[in-house]
Formats: structure tokens, C-alpha cells, sequence
């Protein structure tokens, strides 16, 4: 017996893709953005600390679909004495309310560049924790988000026995523009 999946994908690809205006029949809706942050960053090693402020600059790409958004993040963590490359993986639930819409989100992903004091870091797993809000602006496809935002890596130096702990706090600003 021959089955003709025509119809079915014609149906299939109409309720994914379909728009009706700026994307708001889309089920699936692409983005890209950039972030903006401004906070703390401590280094923890052998019960001993510093504490600094520190800046983070950063560029998404990702997918929202109803009640869950999914991205992948470049970040740059850069304070007085220390240069951070991470690379994240994020998941964020979100809530269906109008136009302001709370979420919460974690991330894992890894450490891939920078310098501590003048000592290039080696690859670590960083994760981290986000708590927001995101502002639809009605007519234009872009989204606004500004969160709260932890973010932590270990052992940020390889085979050395006072490795520190990296500690990454701040508030974001996000600009996403969505297709």
C-alpha cells in the first residue's frame, strides 16, 4: 500500500510557517540578539577570594516556541584582570501572559579562552541560572529581556593544585530580533 505524505507535509509546513503580519502565526519562531550585562565576578580558591566588578558582552542565536525558548550563547566576561570566552547551551520555561512574559533558565557549556591575572585559562564546564522577564514590543519583531543572571565554572586552571572557582553575577539586557 502507497501513502502519499503530500497532504500531511502541505498541513505540517502551513501551521509551522505560516504568518499572519510580524511572525505571529509562527509556532517556531528563529531569532538572533545581543546582550548587554553589568555585575560581579569573584575568584574562590582554598577559602581565599576576589571580588571585582565586571561587564559581559554576548550574542545569541536560539529558537521560541510556546512556553520554552532554546539558544545558544557566546558570552565575554571581562573585568580589570581577567578576560573569560564561554560557550552555553541555555533552556528557558517561560510564562504565558501577555506581552510581559517572567521565565526562568539554566545553561551548561565550557570555558574556551581568556586570561586570570595574566594566565591563560584552560577548557572548563561553566553552568548558570537566569530569572526574567521578556517584553514583546507589539508591531515590531523584536523582544526585550532583562534578567538576573549567576554563572559558575571550576577549576578554571589545569593541573594546578589552587585551581580557582569562577563566579559570574549580573544584570542583563538582551535585544532579540525575531524572523
Amino acid at each position: 500500500m502507497k501513502l502519499n505524505y503530500g497532504p500531511f507535509t502541505a498541513i505540517l509546513t502551513t501551521l509551522l510557517f505560516c504568518t499572519n503580519g510580524a511572525s505571529a502565526g509562527l509556532l517556531i519562531d528563529p531569532y538572533i540578539g545581543a546582550t548587554i550585562g553589568a555585575g560581579g565576578q569573584t575568584l574562590y580558591a582554598d577559602g581565599d577570594y576576589d571580588s571585582d566588578s565586571a561587564q559581559s558582552y554576548g550574542a545569541v542565536l536560539g529558537m521560541d516556541i510556546p512556553l520554552v525558548r532554546i539558544e545558544l550563547e557566546y558570552d565575554f566576561l571581562n573585568r580589570k584582570d581577567s578576560d573569560v570566552h564561554l560557550g552555553m547551551v541555555n533552556a528557558y520555561l517561560k510564562m504565558p501572559t501577555p506581552v510581559i512574559h517572567p521565565y526562568i533558565g539554566a545553561g551548561i557549556g565550557s570555558t574556551f579562552d581568556g586570561e586570570i591575572y595574566g594566565r591563560e585559562i584552560d577548557a572548563s564546564v561553566a553552568y548558570q541560572g537566569m530569572l526574567g522577564l521578556t517584553f514583546d514590543i507589539p508591531v515590531v519583531p523584536i523582544n526585550i529581556d532583562a534578567e538576573m543572571r549567576v554563572l559558575y565554572s571550576a577549576n578554571i586552571y589545569e593541573n594546578v593544585s589552587n585551581s580557582p572557582d569562577l563566579l559570574q553575577y549580573d544584570l542583563r539586557l538582551k535585544l532579540r530580533f525575531v524572523f
